[in-house]
């Protein structure tokens, strides 16, 4: 009996790591997802800054996590929000969150969640520039490329 249960147990554990591991999408499966949560044009950001600002800030992974903010303070999920301003870690001094979740919920693979916050984002003044690697990586650049081939 003790064997058995010890199998189930880890089934479990197995189980539970596949249903939690991260969902890393693919370039052009990514910005079709994006495209059918109305993010083509959003604020007037095109398909392509949102697919280029995915790939530098967590290389379209749903559970990236930037520790080394200056400020302490946390990014979390495919568009790496922080939790200074837009989630609530539990733990950032003065937090605002502004898009009213736990950081957890950026985390799972229900990218809605995280879509909805980075929409609420990009509503701020800051809009787009809100994201370094944004600035840094796909601002005034030629973007096109990111959607090369996708047929969206």
């Amino acid at each position: 009996m003790k064997v058995k249960e010890s199998i189930m147990r880890s089934l479990v554990f197995l189980l539970l790591v596949a249903l939690s591991s991260a969902k890393v999408f693919e370039r052009c499966e990514w910005g079709k997802v994006l495209k059918n949560h109305g993010m083509d044009g959003y604020y007037g950001v095109s398909l392509a800054n949102w697919v280029c600002l995915t790939q530098w800030e967590s290389s379209y992974n749903t559970q990236a996590i930037n520790n080394e903010n200056r400020d302490r303070s946390t990014d979390y999920g495919i568009f790496q929000i922080n939790s200074r301003y837009w989630c609530d870690n539990g733990r950032s001094s003065n937090p605002v969150n502004g898009c009213r979740i736990k950081c957890s919920d950026l985390l799972t693979n229900n990218v809605a969640v995280a879509i909805n916050c980075a929409k609420r984002v990009v509503r701020d003044p800051n809009g787009i520039e809100a994201w370094v690697a944004w600035r840094n990586h796909c601002k005034n650049r030629d973007v096109s490329g990111y959607l090369r081939g996708c047929r969206l």
